[in-house]
């Protein structure tokens, strides 16, 4: 493709097809550093055709006209450039969700989606008929695919969403229509608990916050760490201011018998532990691994 630079050899003549196009991506992408090269370029190009992956295997040999290049071309680019696959095609999945993402929000991981099966099997273990009338609280919402995973999920009549990014609100709350559930979908702006009321309590509070230590940025990958904001990922110095505000206010907010549910950074299930007994207001903090067996999932109930 003219202007994008990549070497394999192919005569100017030939039509491109699918698959030629694919395959000459995913090397472009491979070169640029692009983890999974092959992958992305099947995204890609099905979103630049309004299809989908299998559509795309169905028509391998097809050629392309010069209005599906020009579509195509400036999402390779983007992605060449190392931004997120979710936020050039605009869509994550997270669980059965399909959400709205983009710069303004933080991509949904798998981890998070072990945080909302934590919630889910603790809902159902109080029992079919009074999960009916849980309310939970999550705290910075993000794309609100926690807070969205309970109500479509879970049965809950209310989850309240708070984050400090009115942008992040609006995405999350354009999430929530289209799930079907904006009428007990409850979105605040302002930081923690600053949005709630004198006395308002929850059945659940429940985060991913901010976890990431600010020595750790140049580790990451430059999808994260040159792309998705900040605020939702660095908790300061060591990864836990965040965290320690986030214990020290949710005791006050729970009902008695009420769950914290927080995901955690790799080696802060013990520090984070701590801050939950230092508080006196909670049981025995109990861990969950995530998907690769590592400790990230840390609950507590409220005494």
């Amino acid at each position: 493709m003219n202007g994008v630079g990549v070497g394999a050899a192919r005569q100017p003549e030939d039509p491109w097809t699918v698959l030629g196009l694919v395959l000459w991506s995913a090397d472009y992408l491979k070169e640029k550093g692009v983890e999974h090269a092959r992958l992305d370029a099947e995204h890609l190009l099905a979103h630049a055709l309004g299809s989908t992956r299998l559509q795309l295997y169905l028509q391998f040999d097809r050629p392309l006209d010069a209005a599906e290049l020009a579509a195509f071309k400036p999402l390779l680019q983007r992605r060449a450039r190392r931004e997120p696959l979710q936020y050039v095609v605009g869509r994550a999945a997270f669980r059965h969700l399909d959400l709205a993402v983009d710069p303004r929000v933080l991509i949904p991981r798998p981890e998070t989606e072990v945080l909302v099966d934590a919630v889910l099997e603790w809902a159902r273990a109080r029992g079919d008929g009074e999960a009916e009338g849980l309310d939970a609280l999550d705290l910075g919402t993000g794309s609100g695919c926690i807070a969205l995973a309970l109500l479509t999920e879970g049965s809950f009549r209310r989850v309240v969403a708070t984050d400090a990014s009115v942008d992040a609100l609006v995405v999350a709350g354009a999430n929530a229509a289209t799930a079907g559930v904006a009428s007990r979908w409850d979105g605040r702006l302002g930081r923690l608990f600053e949005p709630l009321a004198t006395g308002e309590r929850f059945h659940v509070v429940v985060s991913n916050p901010p976890y990431v230590a600010r020595s750790e940025a140049g580790e990451l990958d430059p999808e994260v760490r040159d792309w998705e904001p900040a605020a939702a990922l660095f908790g300061g110095p060591e990864g836990l201011d965040v965290l320690d505000a986030l214990v020290a206010g949710a005791g006050e907010r729970l009902n008695a018998g009420g769950l914290l549910a927080l995901e955690i950074g790799l080696g802060q299930a013990d520090r984070v532990a701590a801050l939950i007994r230092a508080t006196g207001a909670f049981g025995e903090p109990r861990g969950r691994r995530d998907l690769t067996g590592r400790p990230r999932i840390l609950l507590a109930e409220r005494g």
